[in-house]
């Protein structure tokens, strides 16, 4: 069956969250220009645990030294109710201790009994600057929108936290190198032993250094400045301005106007320049900085300055004004209204869609309450429900997607799908919402709505039995007559209910060629039993044929079911009969036989039962099938041969005499049991998959017994699966090779066993089926070990168990041997 296709109004209410929570978190560089590396991380995780909903939210950060540090956030409401201790142990428990290594994909992990998607995020190419991990007990988390809102986020978290870091390195180096500098300049006036060691320690530095005499002209400049420039001591020292060579021609002009206004006034200056590196030929923001060195007078004796590196700051804060500016123009070109609100319910944010949609102007909304937007009816629940979600985090309405009713500015009510988010910032919160006027939608849903009214008034006048079913098969439409014929309703017989009407004999053949129809998408036909209100089950030709668009895929399938039941009620009853006598010949057999002996040959015995009726059959229909009839005779002595192996057989395994042996290939025998069984298992409606190894050598085995063994496993494997009716009955049959031996295998979906029975399941009568006589598993265990194997069972890691034997390729018995 195909995959339903996403309602489209569904996928675009989650690309709007997703586009919100985008909005949200391109805007949280704004919000943490200027703070301090903890704030940052702070604000972050409140942000992301609020707006995805996440159940935890994991950072761990890397500085340039490989040290690291983390911070933890979890939701209070969270079903999962783990501590940060519990959460940071799992993690490097799951992925190692060092994080660059932690798979960077969702994963699903148990965290004390509860599963949970964790999604770690690297930051940096090679996750150099750290990672984050989010952690949610949804399912399917993460969508692909929350992907990539947590991508984005985590990109976002990086830069500023780099900005943040580079920022305190810069202010931390300008403010010891600024102390230092005045400190050490002091000293130097007092003794030129201390001058030399503070001109050593000038050259030392990791920043660009250099002093002024009190005209401006250049006295000294430590190494990191001659190495970054490429000039040398005596070409700064042979004029002035020399040292401006290195400054990039745009800047020249005010950098020698800020240079000299700060010497002449003695006060020093602080200015913003780029210099060109020397080394590669490209230009760097530096931030060059001079304090004045006086004599006890307030005489000049010196200045005394550093060049500072702030080219990533630059970047930084140039990469922060275009996110701020991208942000505007998604508000501002937005076609819903944009409005966002602080923690009083005011509005501090509107976009132009707004005078579009509502008739007011940013300018008019701006300080006013939200509630101007809303009908009188609804403004106190709002004031109310807003105020408890402030106080307690509950809220009244859902936030995504909520179709509520708006006021226009001239008093006219309309209907608006409205979306909301949280975002924290300087431990305010705000919220921006986007509401979309669906004032023409709502009209074209009621057009639509009239329209299907219409066609539903003819299809249910029609004297047939209708329906319609989407093009994965799921049917959606049932006419007024088929549901009175039924007495379903609409709920119950709706996608795969209607199945319910079916016969159960016909229900799996009904349902194999409904999805063949479907995956060929031609049209087709079939004959099956339908329930009438009464109870009473009539024959009907199921017809159906698919609708195409005009690139020929499927939009719909439409079908009727016309009643053929008086052509088939006597061919109902002639196989009704024949079952009938089937099944007391069978009781008469097994009554003759012992426990043992019945378990083991009733497979032949089936199959000459049915081969007679088949027989019969072919030699009722006119003309008389003689040929066919024929074969179905010789398949009768065949099988009447094989429990005359079988009970020979069993004498053999009984007496400990060595059995009959032939070389053997387990997958043709395999494949006999299956074609025996074909008909069992579609009536218990058993999902049969065969896994074969084509490459198995032969062993030597007895055949028959081996057959015997594999047919018990099969039917315990689907009787384990008759009450199983909230998932599919697979039973899945393996062969392979293990070392020397080959293994068949079959695992059934059923109810499995529990490990108290699990030592007793291969006693004699020990069983845990109802009308089982438990020596099927005995029996066959006798057998195996006949053949120098082994039987063993286990159970699944799902629901159900796995029952398989393995034989040596080379057992040691004597081919043609005697009994």
């Amino acid at each position: 069956m195909h995959e339903q296709r996403p309602d489209p109004g569904s996928e675009i209410k989650r690309l709007q969250r997703c586009i919100n929570d985008l909005v949200s978190v391109l805007a949280l560089p704004a919000v943490w220009s200027g703070s301090e590396p903890n704030r940052i991380l702070e604000t972050f995780l409140d942000a992301l645990l609020v707006m995805l909903d996440l159940d935890f939210l994991y950072v761990r950060v890397l500085d340039s030294h490989e040290a690291s540090s983390d911070a933890l956030t979890t939701n209070p409401l969270s079903a999962t109710g783990h501590s940060g201790e519990e959460i940071r142990r799992a993690l490097n428990h799951w992925f190692g201790e060092d994080s660059r290594q932690w798979p960077e994909e969702e994963v699903l992990r148990q965290l004390n009994g509860q599963q949970v998607s964790v999604f770690p995020i690297k930051m940096g190419i090679e996750g150099e600057l750290g990672l984050i991990v989010a952690g949610s007990q949804r399912v399917g988390f993460p969508e692909q929108t929350e992907s990539l809102v947590l991508g984005v986020a985590a990109n976002q978290l990086a830069i500023g936290l780099q900005q943040a870091l580079r920022l305190n390195e810069q202010k931390r180096v300008a403010s010891e190198l600024d102390r230092r500098v005045a400190e050490r300049t002091r000293e130097l006036a007092e003794t030129n032993e201390e001058l030399q060691l503070q001109v050593e320690l000038l050259q030392r530095i990791p920043v660009a250094a250099w002093t002024l005499s009190p005209d401006g002209t250049p006295d000294f400049v430590n190494q990191v400045w001659l190495e970054y420039t490429g000039q040398s001591l005596a070409f700064i020292r042979s004029h002035v301005e020399a040292w401006m060579t290195a400054v990039h021609p745009k800047d020249r002009e005010k950098a020698s106007r800020s240079f000299w206004d700060g010497v002449r006034s003695g006060q020093g200056f602080a200015m913003e320049t780029r210099f060109l590196r020397a080394q590669d030929g490209t230009y760097r923001w530096h931030l060059n900085r001079a304090v004045v060195l006086r004599d006890p007078e307030g005489k000049v004796l010196k200045f005394v300055g550093t060049s500072t590196d702030i080219d990533d700051r630059k970047r930084a804060e140039d990469e922060l004004k275009r996110s701020v500016a991208r942000y505007r123009v998604v508000v501002e070109t937005a076609s819903d209204a944009v409005v966002s609100v602080d923690e009083g319910g005011a509005i501090i944010l509107a976009n132009l869609a707004t005078k579009r949609i509502f008739g007011y102007g940013s300018e008019e909304l701006i300080g006013k309450p939200l509630t101007v937007l809303m009908p009188g009816a609804m403004r106190k629940l709002h004031e109310i429900g807003f105020k408890r979600y402030l106080e307690t985090g509950a809220r009244h309405l859902n936030w995504q997607g909520t179709e509520l009713t708006a006021l226009r500015a001239n008093g006219e009510e309309f209907p608006v799908e409205v979306s909301f988010g949280e975002m924290a910032a300087d431990q305010q919160r705000v919220f921006t919402g986007f509401i979309r006027d669906i004032s023409e939608k709502k009209r074209s849903q009621e057009a639509i709505l009239a329209s299907e009214r219409n066609l539903s008034l003819i299809i249910n006048t029609m004297p047939v039995l209708a329906w319609s079913a989407l093009p994965d098969g799921t049917v959606e439409f049932f006419n007024q007559r088929w549901l009175d014929y039924t007495g379903l309703s609409p709920e119950q017989a709706q996608g795969w209910g209607w199945a319910e009407a079916l016969h159960h004999d016909d229900l799996g053949r009904m349902t194999k060629h409904w999805q063949s129809m479907i995956a060929t998408g031609g049209p087709g036909e079939i004959e099956a039993r339908f329930r009438r209100i009464d109870g009473d089950y009539r024959w009907f030709l199921f017809r159906a044929d698919p609708l195409r668009n005009e690139s020929g895929g499927i939009i719909k399938w439409y079908g009727t079911n016309t009643d053929i039941d008086d052509r088939k009620r006597a061919e109902e009853a002639l196989r009704n009969t024949q079952a009938e006598l089937a099944r007391v010949m069978r009781v008469m057999t097994i009554g003759q036989l012992t426990a043992s002996v019945a378990h083991e040959v009733s497979q032949p015995l089936s199959g000459i039962i049915t081969n007679a009726s088949t027989c019969l059959r072919m030699l009722k229909s006119n003309p008389p099938n003689i040929d066919g009839a024929r074969e179905t005779v010789q398949r009768t002595i065949r099988d009447g041969n094989r429990a005359s192996e079988v009970i020979t057989r069993l004498r053999t395994l009984f007496s400990k005499k060595q059995i009959d042996v032939e070389p053997l290939d387990l997958n043709e025998a395999t494949r006999e049991v299956i074609a025996l069984l074909s008909g069992e298992l579609q009536r218990n409606k058993v999902i049969l998959k065969q896994e074969f190894n084509d490459r198995l050598p032969t062993v030597n085995g007895d055949r028959v017994q081996l057959q015997q063994v594999i047919l018990n496993l099969i039917r315990n494997g689907s009787d384990a699966m008759d009450t199983v009716n909230d998932q599919p009955r697979q039973l899945v049959i393996r062969t392979e090779m293990d070392g020397n031996h080959v293994t068949v295998s079959v695992q059934d979906s059923g109810v499995g066993f529990s490990p108290e029975i699990s030592e007793r399941l291969f006693e004699s009568f020990f069983t845990t089926k109802q009308e089982g006589m438990g020596i099927g598993l005995s029996l066959s265990r006798s057998i195996v070990e006949a053949h120098r194997g082994r039987l063993w069972a286990a159970r699944n890691d799902g629901p159900g168990a796995t029952f398989a034997f393995s034989v040596p390729c080379d057992s040691g018995l004597q081919i043609d041997s005697a009994l």
